[in-house]
């Protein structure tokens, strides 16, 4: 009997370990893989190499489990969006952070994460009035942008957490900029120093066009247009 008990632990073991490393095993594997890639994002970061912190958030993302919490999935996006704006896609992070927004408000990921995601957008839409100013965009373009932004701002430090008033104070800081930012006149604008994490940012203008004409288009003809370029990627898109 103990001789049979003993083969028939030492036949079900492997079963085991190959049941662990095809499920739960693949899971945990997946997440130490994502884990070494947002060390290497963060590397790339402080280096400034903002196209290779946007790749390694990209591996990253790939790495996860599909049955991972969606909101650390989308703490990496947001993540990857933000470099993406340092390697000179604002206009594409703009386009990020508004459907990363939108998942997290379905997904019912928090309230943290959601005002976090909306700050995110209200920044990316701000520097886009900026630098579609500088650009000589149509004053009807620009002020699109920075509408946006202001509306965020105050959407934010109006539904700011009780007892967080210096959170509060900040988004009407930044709320006040975008006003400023409004009511300048650009040669004001223009003796002020370009916000670092714009300074590889161009075409903005042209950018925000393109994206709004998307937009406009209808379904049939966005999805030919998908087929069409599937394969085309962004200039510099290394948010």
């Amino acid at each position: 009997m103990k001789r049979s008990l003993l083969v028939w632990i030492w036949l079900i073991i492997p079963a085991l370990a190959a049941a662990f490393h095809f499920g739960p095993g693949q899971a945990a594997l997946g997440r130490d893989r994502a884990a070494e890639f947002l060390s290497a994002a963060r590397r790339a970061e402080t280096d400034e190499q903002w196209a290779a912190a946007v790749a390694a958030y990209d591996r990253a993302i790939d790495a996860l489990p599909a049955t991972g919490p969606t909101r650390s999935r989308l703490r990496i996006l947001q993540a990857r969006s933000e470099a993406r704006i340092h390697a000179g896609d604002l206009p594409e992070a703009i386009e990020d952070f508004r459907d990363l927004l939108a998942k997290a408000q379905e997904s019912g990921a928090g309230a943290e994460l959601e005002a976090s995601l909306r700050e995110s957008l209200a920044s990316a839409h701000y520097h886009a009035a900026w630098l579609m100013r500088l650009e000589g965009a149509e004053r009807s373009e620009w002020t699109a942008q920075s509408d946006e932004a202001r509306q965020h701002f105050r959407w934010l430090a109006e539904n700011a957490p009780a007892g967080s008033a210096g959170v509060r104070e900040g988004h009407l800081k930044n709320l006040e900029a975008t006003l400023r930012l409004a009511q300048m006149d650009l040669s004001e604008l223009q003796g002020l120093p370009l916000p670092k994490k714009c300074s590889n940012c161009s075409n903005c203008s042209q950018k925000c066009r393109s994206q709004k004409e998307s937009r406009q288009q209808p379904k049939s003809q966005k999805k030919d247009a998908r087929g069409a370029g599937q394969n085309v990627r962004p200039t510099g898109s290394g948010s």
